[in-house]
């Protein structure tokens, strides 16, 4: 570990936010792929992640925020820096018709606290294997409905200002898989209130259970992935299809195969490698743009060992 690092987790050690040197990424991500970090760090509070983020930048640490990992794919070699994790900032509270979530509080425990507490506008979310965090930040969404729909307020963390902020729903710049949180570049996530209609707690659940089960059906839960690898070019285009009649399901790279359920997601078969990941993505990406005209675009992050 170089000084600068060094300084960094020492620093973490006076303010009792705890770390992991060498952690291994591919333990942290729903793709189980990925080398190690140089650290790994866990607040457990807003307070401790804010200066986690800050002692990073403080001393020109390249540094990252991931909740669940489950839209990121990391390098094979790992990530040169900090990767702070937010796992542990999971409490969830209701009041009234408004809930509210930390940034590492799962969508499905959230999607099930709005179950049992009769609140309906998420249900959408269950089933989506992401953090809350996460699903602010590319504003998640399925069957329908998304982030976007029923946020309210975010609290963030600006690094560019040292301080933290809160944004109305209309401030977030919310589009197809995009706000203004981005990729974390200024903002962070520290929590977020979801704004909720009252309903009958069996029909939120009947609702919940059906998008389950359509996501049992068609989608490969069987084995490692990182969700839908492409974002839609246009409401009408469905990445699958087209994929699918480009007889590209069960194409394979290494470990890695185009599902042959759900030809929108890319699984690790096992032993798949970050390299064997975006050879076939590249591979997919060609195949479409001769086909079909459509340059795809990736909804998974890709991240590099450095900057």
């Amino acid at each position: 570990m170089d000084e600068i690092l060094k300084k960094y987790v020492d620093s973490l050690d006076m303010l009792d936010i705890m770390y992991e040197p060498d952690v291994p990424l591919s333990e942290h991500t729903s793709f189980r792929i990925g080398g190690n970090a140089d650290v790994g760090v866990y607040p457990d509070s807003e307070s401790q992640l804010t200066k986690a983020i800050g002692l990073a930048k403080k001393n020109g640490i390249r540094y990252m925020v991931a909740g669940n990992g489950s839209n990121l794919l990391f390098d094979d070699a790992g990530y040169r820096g900090a990767v702070i994790f937010t796992k542990k900032i999971c409490d969830i509270s209701v009041n009234g018709t408004v809930i509210s979530a930390g940034a590492g509080a799962s969508l499905l425990a959230v999607a099930s606290v709005a179950q049992k507490s009769g609140l309906s506008g998420i249900e959408f979310a269950y089933g989506i294997p992401g953090s809350c965090g996460g699903a602010v930040c590319m504003n998640a969404g399925a069957y329908g409905g998304e982030l976007a729909d029923v946020v309210k307020t975010v609290s963030l963390y600006d690094s560019e200002c040292d301080d933290t902020v809160k944004f109305e729903n209309k401030d977030m710049c919310f589009s197809y898989r995009k706000s203004v949180v981005g990729n974390g570049e200024r903002y962070t996530v520290l929590s977020v209130d979801l704004q909720l209609e009252a309903a009958d707690v069996n029909a939120i659940y009947e609702k919940m259970n059906e998008f389950m089960r359509r996501r049992v059906e068609k989608q490969p839960l069987n084995y490692p992935s990182a969700g839908s690898v492409f974002k839609r070019s246009a409401p009408d285009v469905y990445v699958g299809k087209m994929i699918e009649e480009s007889g590209l399901k069960g194409y394979s790279v290494g470990g890695a195969e185009v599902s042959k359920k759900h030809a929108g997601f890319i699984v690790n078969r096992g032993g798949a490698t970050s390299h064997d990941v975006c050879l076939l993505i590249e591979h997919i990406q060609n195949t479409i743009f001769k086909n079909y005209g459509i340059r795809l675009e990736c909804e998974i992050r890709r991240i590099p060992e450095k900057q």
